[in-house]
């Protein structure tokens, strides 16, 4: 992959594809093929065709999905199971059928079992039962992994599954209804504040959690359409994790806010702990860059200049 190929980043205005598209500009890629969910339905097989026949991109970052938090995958079950299955069935197939040279598929950490030794190997995926607040996106990230396991097997083609933990920075999703726990955390710390009442958070707090800076993210992708080609997916995070109650101190920090920290613990704590084991990465020779503090310190500033 140079600066003049042609690259493809599916889902370009999302947390994970602007921070991929960010980190493209910066390495001097001039031939981005960028298309909104507007004008192109990646869930049309026909419409997603139709555009790798006339745009032929020779590399593919396939980061659209249908995302959220708890909250949402328990109301729309149907939708994160359908929706990212038809994505990634029309984007893979069609890189194939078009030629495309590489394609990196990102998945998630939720795709290991809830009761996962840690930290979490790569060799761990399906190993036992998943955490059941999740399942539907989970399932669906399995199947894009597999599918392009196929595609190497049957086909040879040079399709790769990157494995991030918990994301967060600009472009995240900061809606209560649909967002992940980091940014409603924000979210919530910061209307608190302006509101002077307390902030409630859900569960016991105990879980413990990765969370990785998106641009670390997008810097790995790069680094591995470049230099990975094994069959196996795999992991990209920090090594180091927090509990979600450390983790809620450490916002409260970042956005200023001093008041009460309520927890309902009649609501789901998901998964006890998920810790990735990054050693494979590692050893290829990437880390990340961003700890936790400095990163969340970004995130909030992006936040308030965005509202």
């Amino acid at each position: 992959m140079n600066e003049h190929s042609r690259i493809y980043v599916a889902g370009h205005r999302g947390l994970v594809g602007s921070a991929i598209v960010r980190r493209l500009e910066a390495g001097g890629h001039k031939h981005l093929l960028l298309r909104s969910s507007q004008e192109l339905d990646l869930r049309d097989p026909v419409a997603t065709r139709r555009f790798f026949e006339e745009s032929r991109p020779e590399y593919v970052f396939l980061a659209a999905a249908r995302v959220g938090g708890i909250l949402a995958n328990s109301r729309s079950p149907v939708d994160f199971l359908a929706d990212n299955l038809a994505i990634q069935q029309n984007v893979i197939t069609a890189a194939h059928a078009t030629g495309v040279t590489k394609l990196l598929f990102l998945g998630s950490s939720c795709i290991y079992p809830r009761e996962c030794p840690q930290p979490i190997r790569e060799e761990y995926l399906l190993s036992g039962p998943l955490e059941r607040t999740n399942e539907w996106y989970a399932i669906a990230k399995i199947a894009g992994i597999k599918l392009c396991q196929a595609y190497r097997q049957q086909h040879g083609a040079r399709f790769i599954s990157a494995m991030p933990t918990n994301l967060y920075g600009p472009n995240d999703n900061f809606d209560l209804e649909t967002s992940h726990v980091l940014p409603a955390m924000i979210r919530k710390f910061h209307d608190a504040t302006r509101t002077g009442g307390p902030v409630t958070l859900w569960g016991s707090g105990s879980p413990r959690r990765e969370f990785l800076h998106v641009d670390d993210l997008a810097d790995a992708c790069l680094f591995l359409m470049q230099r990975y080609e094994d069959d196996s997916p795999i992991n990209v995070g920090t090594g180091t994790d927090v509990t979600i109650r450390e983790l809620a101190r450490l916002v409260a920090r970042a956005v200023g806010f001093e008041g009460e920290v309520v927890w309902d613990a009649s609501k789901p704590d998901g998964t006890p702990r998920k810790w990735l084991d990054v050693s494979r990465l590692t050893g290829l020779g990437w880390q990340a860059r961003l700890d936790l503090e400095t990163g969340l310190r970004e995130t909030v500033d992006w936040f308030l200049r965005s509202i």
